[in-house]
């Protein structure tokens, strides 16, 4: 239903768009007034009103019925929406209590950390030793 007004609301606007841009403007005859063989006061007919004018006023009609019909059913949804913020936090399935109990090995408890004394044996162990570093 939603979507359904949805597309009707674009096509509105399209329509409305197009049809503004198809009429002719009041201004447009302004140069009849000084001469240049147009009949018509300075400003056209004031009561005149073609198919397009009229078809404009129906597209607006269209667009301000869909547009106050989707900000109803937007404002009224169900309490199931998708809102992110509504939503409570998910479990990941993950239990922080047996995470936070496991023992994770230390590094400065490891066989390969560098020993105290500066001694490359720890590096030796790993295979990085001072000679595998370039000059």
């Amino acid at each position: 239903m939603e979507n359904l007004i949805t597309v009707i609301h674009v096509l509105a606007a399209a329509g409305v768009i197009g049809l503004v841009l198809l009429q002719h403007g009041k201004g447009a005859d302004m140069g009849a007034a000084f001469g240049s063989g147009a009949s018509g006061s300075l400003f056209g007919v004031s009561g005149s009103s073609n198919i397009l004018s009229k078809l404009t006023a129906v597209c607006v009609v269209i667009f301000f019925c869909t547009s106050l019909t989707l900000a109803y059913l937007a404002s009224h949804r169900a309490a199931g929406g998708s809102s992110v913020i509504k939503m409570p936090a998910q479990s990941s399935g993950i239990d922080t209590n047996k995470a936070a109990n496991t023992a994770k090995p230390d590094a400065t408890k490891s066989p390969e950390a560098t020993p105290a004394n500066g001694s490359n044996a720890g590096n030796a162990a790993s295979g990085n030793s001072a000679k595998d570093v370039p000059n």
